[in-house]
């Protein structure tokens, strides 16, 4: 038998390594509280300032966006800290593996890179993941609506933020709010923004508080997401562990045609489509529907399901992605379906058709308008996020770079009442099928596809 003291040893020992686990998985202080030791400002003339243990940044008319960042850059890391911010009429952020550019910004300097959202205004986008100064939003909440609520106005809100590999997760008061996979940044400063406020009177002098700021840098061990929550994979036609445990599989796999045949055929076209670099690509040829290469399907068929996409258009470019695509219509030029649109609105005249801009980007052609913010469209030659759900109940969600524009429900009498003033109307049952074909369109323009996965539902 142990003796009294050998007991009482090794319970003291025992005590000893779980506080300094407990300690360890808290991390070290990133601000001591009392100074901006190891902090710098840049950008910007919000003042920061020290009071009661508690950063305390200034919203300041006429500033730009401020900073203020970490002397050192981190690459893989979690970071724990709470934030308080006066009023529900701005948002702030918290930036993760940042970069700054002195010459950016005509000369002003330029801060870029993810940043965690602070949004206390009725967007209600707390926790989400801002792409600062480059490709912007990247994680907005319509992608995790649950999250919205997580957010506790004008009090303190604990953020965790975790930073492993290319991987970025995020907790708002213990809730999980954004997933995404990135390949850019592997390190950078960490950050803590004052928005510009322009010449806004009414919210000069707003404080934003930043308190208890720790980080964890090593024994790093990432916290699993619930199933469910959408993930953004920005790693070209990959599927990560997350993904494919929540159903997901890949639509192209970046080298081959496998799983497409061109429409109205057995075989994949032999001209007209290019597989190289990862991308699936429409030719050019004079802009005509399917007179070169012709469209392609899914050999599958799908009823409910959650699919995303990327694309890339080209000057000028009109393509688009179709759902419920029977093949039992003969039709001269593309195969019929509902469609989400691809197109440039700015060059293409097919925009400038149909009613109210039911024609336009990521609108259900001809049918339904998609409701854009430019804040959110991406320059022509980028990629741009596609996503459209169809839930079994027959509700149809388009959305464009994570935001949803539309939503509908096949077969409603709503639905009827805008097929029958479309170019549709003279099909029966328009849009009504149980399940048919995915597929992409040869419009005669250049567009590039990747990154193309389905889940169903």
């Amino acid at each position: 038998m142990f003796s009294y003291a050998k007991k009482t040893c090794l319970l003291t020992l025992s005590l000893i390594s779980f506080l300094s686990v407990a300690n360890a998985q808290k991390g070290k202080p990133l601000f001591d509280g009392k100074t901006l030791k190891g902090w710098k400002a840049i950008v910007g003339s919000a003042p920061y300032a020290i009071e009661n243990g508690t950063i305390i940044g200034t919203m300041t008319k006429g500033s730009p966006n401020s900073f203020l960042v970490t002397e050192k850059e981190y690459g893989d890391f979690i970071l724990e800290l709470d934030v308080k911010l006066e009023g529900t009429e701005t948002n702030s952020g918290i930036q993760t593996r940042s970069h700054f550019d002195a010459a950016g910004n005509n000369g002003k300097g330029k801060v870029f890179g993810r940043q965690v959202e602070i949004d206390p205004t009725a967007r209600a986008w707390t926790g989400g993941i801002y792409d600062e100064a480059r490709r912007l939003w990247l994680y907005p909440l319509e992608l995790n609506t649950a999250a919205k609520s997580a957010y506790k106005s004008e009090e303190f809100n604990h953020y965790k933020i975790e930073c492993i590999g290319n991987e970025t997760k995020t907790w708002v008061n213990g809730i999980p709010v954004a997933y995404v996979i990135d390949t850019l940044d592997k390190t950078g400063f960490i950050g803590l923004q004052v928005h510009g406020i322009g010449s806004n009177l009414k919210l000069d002098g707003k404080k934003v508080y930043f308190k208890n700021i720790n980080i964890q840098t090593e024994n790093l061990k990432p916290q699993a997401f619930p199933k469910g929550i959408y993930t953004v994979n920005l790693t070209p036609n990959t599927l990560s562990a997350y993904e494919k445990a929540n159903g997901y599989k890949l639509l192209f796999d970046g080298k081959t045609n496998a799983g497409w045949v061109g429409a109205y055929k057995t075989t994949f076209p032999a001209k007209g489509w290019d597989i190289s670099n990862g991308q699936l690509t429409v030719l050019p040829s004079n802009g005509a529907e399917s007179t070169n290469g012709g469209d392609i399907v899914t050999k599958e068929e799908y009823a409910a399901f959650d699919l995303s996409f990327e694309f890339k258009l080209s000057e000028g470019a009109n393509s688009g992605v179709k759902y419920f695509v029977t093949l039992s219509e003969k039709n001269t030029g593309s195969a019929i379906g509902l469609e989400y649109q691809v197109l440039d609105d700015e060059r293409h005249p097919d925009a400038k058709l149909g009613r109210d801009g039911n024609r336009t980007l990521a609108s259900l052609y001809d049918l339904l308008t998609a409701k854009k913010e430019a804040r959110y469209l991406r320059p022509i030659g980028s990629w741009n996020n596609g996503r459209l759900v169809v839930y079994p109940n027959n509700k149809v969600e388009h959305y464009l770079n994570g935001v949803k524009v539309l939503e509908y429900t096949r077969g409603s009498e709503e639905f009827k009442k805008l097929v029958a003033i479309s170019k549709y109307k003279d099909w029966k049952n328009f849009g009504e099928a149980v399940k048919g074909h995915l597929l992409l369109q040869d419009h005669g323009n250049k567009v590039s596809f990747r990154t193309i996965k389905i889940k169903t539902l």
